[in-house]
């Protein structure tokens, strides 16, 4: 098992940056959060620019509409959080090692 303070960045060599306590707090409430959400959400928000282009109301359109893509990108970054969050470290997990519970995983995700 690898210490946080044998991770090393397999790019620049350096060891691995733990993240801040406000970066790790915000990690830990939108990990509770399903990503369903996100999806719903913008898809609440094309729903409502549809209605108000159709009623008539181009300003408040684009105002729904350009919450969109803020959306989506929140869930991304939500599913980050669960696949890669900074947490994994904090809690003695392993950087790119053999996850034996998941074949053909690694602990640092998908191949």
């Amino acid at each position: 098992m690898v210490n946080v303070s044998d991770a090393v960045d397999k790019v620049t060599n350096r060891p691995e940056r733990t993240e801040g306590g406000v970066a790790k707090a915000i990690e830990k409430q939108t990990s509770k959060m399903p990503s369903d959400w996100f999806l719903i959400a913008a898809v609440g928000a094309i729903g409502a620019s549809l209605a108000m282009q159709v009623a008539g109301s181009k300003h408040k359109s684009l105002f729904f509409g350009q919450w969109v893509p803020s959306i989506l990108l929140l869930g991304v970054y939500n599913k980050i959080v669960k696949v890669a969050g900074s947490d994994r470290f904090d809690q003695g997990g392993t950087v790119g090692r053999p996850d034996m519970s998941r074949p053909g995983m690694t602990t640092a995700g998908a191949r």
